[in-house]
């Protein structure tokens, strides 16, 4: 698959996303699939990545800066968040822009993704409890 990706256009290859979060704890991020490499960043606890190539025991993942890493996979988490990228994400009750405020969240913030992508509207939890829906487009990680 690696050799067709090369080879084909990039428009002709419809690839979904998989997306993972670093958790439990913090985790190193490496330059190389080895703790023996260089390290390039502790990640927090919660930050979402995108998985580009999984590689026995390690994944190579690009952050929502779009820069690029390897990890230990036992460091990753299932578990999906979002980080917010807009300058402020307002969180509503509805997925609709006139649907009551229940909470807004600055940009870095992290979100834990309630429910599976729908629409261009994400449920979204806060780490305090409050949920709601929020933009796709204020967030990465989805």
């Amino acid at each position: 698959m690696l050799l067709l990706a090369s080879v084909l256009p990039a428009a002709s290859i419809a690839v979904a996303s998989e997306f993972k979060s670093i958790g439990p704890g913090p985790a190193v991020l490496f330059d190389t699939p080895s703790t023996k490499g260089r390290k390039l960043f502790a990640a927090p606890a919660g930050m979402p990545v995108e998985i580009i190539i999984s590689n026995g025991d390690w994944s190579r993942v690009r952050d929502a800066a779009g820069d690029l890493a390897w990890v230990e996979n036992r460091s990753l988490s299932s578990k999906r968040m979002l980080v917010v990228e807009s300058a402020q994400a307002i969180v509503r009750s509805s997925a609709d822009e006139k649907a009551a405020v229940v909470f807004t969240a600055n940009k870095g913030v992290l979100l834990e993704l309630a429910e599976p992508v729908a629409s261009s509207w994400l449920k979204v939890r806060h780490r305090d409890g409050d949920s709601g829906y929020a933009k796709a487009s204020d967030v990465w990680g989805e």
